[in-house]
């Protein structure tokens, strides 16, 4: 599967669960708002239930009687006691409703703007308002409209402005519960998407270094098999000539052995199974020792310059040999026609620190992010392919491992077609050692 179709099919997952969290919602919200219209209607009911009966006692005189309907009628109760009322030429103001409604509301938690209005209960058309205010079309809640008159000619009706708020607030847990929810899926969502492609990456990686590795190990493999099929065939008579052929078997069984050494030894390394013997010891004998190596073998113009400041270091000789080798084995292979290596050292308070300077062709600022990552040689096979040195990428990464053996560090400052610079920090000699 490849990447295309991996955020492909996590896109419509991701839209999957937010469209069944957003039905969640929805549902949840229709819920809550039909809960606060039945409280809205229970409400307007009781507050005009109290305004009817606060005005009964100030206007309806003594021994007055004031009969409800029959029952099981369909007309509330209120309709006949506010038609009395309305019949005794008493009628109780909007504001009193409202006065009544405003108390029953904050009990209930529903601080929201209202007003009550005097309404038709048939058509739901309002002939007066106990606000000068605009009712909006959306957004508000309006109770049933409860009759004043046995004729249901008119009615009053509450209308909750903004009850929004008082909703919102009554799913405040559920929201921030579904929130949360919602950022760890997608960072869930994220970090496996990494991991996939990181994956994909490191599959490819390994493609390319698989190739490199049987490209590199045919040819020395090829040079012994001609070798020792010129040597069985017994046409061989001169002595020299044999032993320029063994010498060639020998120099490419040791290039294969010290293959398979590296990858067994950061394999080692990697897993922290391999402790590091550290003793000091001078490093003109050890560079020198490099110099006269790699200026044998070495098929450009190369030389090389050295600056010792710091005479001794303390570090597995074996393994830091090997790591400032590699150093320059890289500098030799990406350099330009002519090759110029400076090697110097210094110290300061807490490390001796090792500089190798080349003037390659550098390495750009995109690589030098990966460049000490195992297998990473800007894939070995695509520059193969452009002509450049093909490899395994185990170099750099080896330098890492050995430095990082050492709780020391490695850094690199380059600029392209210009030079590269890897410095090693290696701790100084302390009492654990």
């Amino acid at each position: 599967m490849n990447r295309k179709h991996i955020i492909l099919f996590t896109t419509l997952g991701l839209i999957a669960i937010l469209s069944l969290q957003t039905i969640w919602l929805y549902n949840t919200f229709i819920l809550v708002r039909n809960n606060i219209y039945g409280e809205t209607n229970n409400i307007l009911d009781e507050a005009l239930t109290e305004a009817i009966a606060d005005f009964s006692k100030l206007g309806v005189p003594e021994g007055t009687t004031i009969s409800s309907g029959p029952i099981n009628d369909s007309i509330p109760a209120n309709t006949y006691f506010y038609d009395g009322l309305w019949k005794l030429g008493i009628e109780v103001p909007l504001c009193e409703v409202d006065f009544f409604a405003f108390k029953l509301l904050k009990r209930a938690g529903l601080e929201s703007e209202f007003l009550s209005c005097l309404a038709d209960p048939k058509s739901g058309k309002i002939y007066q308002k106990s606000k000068v205010q605009t009712i909006p079309v959306w957004g508000v809640i309006k109770s049933d409209i409860i009759p004043i008159r046995t004729d249901l000619s008119q009615g009053i009706q509450l209308v909750l402005l903004n009850p929004y708020w008082a909703i919102f607030e009554r799913m405040g847990l559920l929201m921030i519960a579904t929130a949360i929810m919602m950022i760890m899926v997608i960072t869930c969502i994220i970090y496996q998407i990494k991991i996939i492609i990181r994956q994909d990456k490191i599959a490819k990686v390994r493609e390319d270094f698989s190739y490199a590795m049987i490209h590199d190990m045919k040819t020395p493999l090829s040079s012994i098999l001609a070798c020792t099929s010129f040597l069985h065939s017994g046409k061989m008579e001169s002595m020299q000539l044999k032993e320029r052929y063994f010498c060639i078997i020998e120099d490419e069984t040791g290039h294969l052995l010290n293959l398979t050494n590296k990858v067994l030894t950061l394999s080692k390394l990697e897993n922290h199974k391999l402790e590091m013997s550290r003793t000091v010891f001078p490093l003109e004998p050890m560079i020198d020792d490099l110099i006269e190596k790699f200026s044998t073998k070495c098929t450009k113009p190369l030389h090389f310059t050295t600056n010792l400041q710091a005479k001794e270091v303390c570090a597995d000789e074996e393994y830091l040999k090997e790591a400032i080798s590699n150093l320059i084995d890289n500098a030799i292979k990406y350099s330009k026609e002519s090759v110029e290596i400076d090697i110097s050292s210094l110290s300061n308070a807490t490390h001796t620190l090792i500089k190798v300077h080349d003037n390659g062709i550098g390495i750009s600022e995109k690589d030098r992010k990966h460049i000490f990552e195992k297998f990473e040689r800007a894939s070995a096979f695509k520059r193969s392919r452009l002509g450049k040195v093909a490899g395994f990428g185990l170099g750099l990464n080896y330098v890492y491992q050995v430095m990082d053996a050492h709780e020391g560090s490695v850094t690199v400052s380059s600029v392209e077609k210009e030079f590269s610079e890897f410095i090693l920090y290696i701790p100084k000699k302390n009492e654990k050692l």
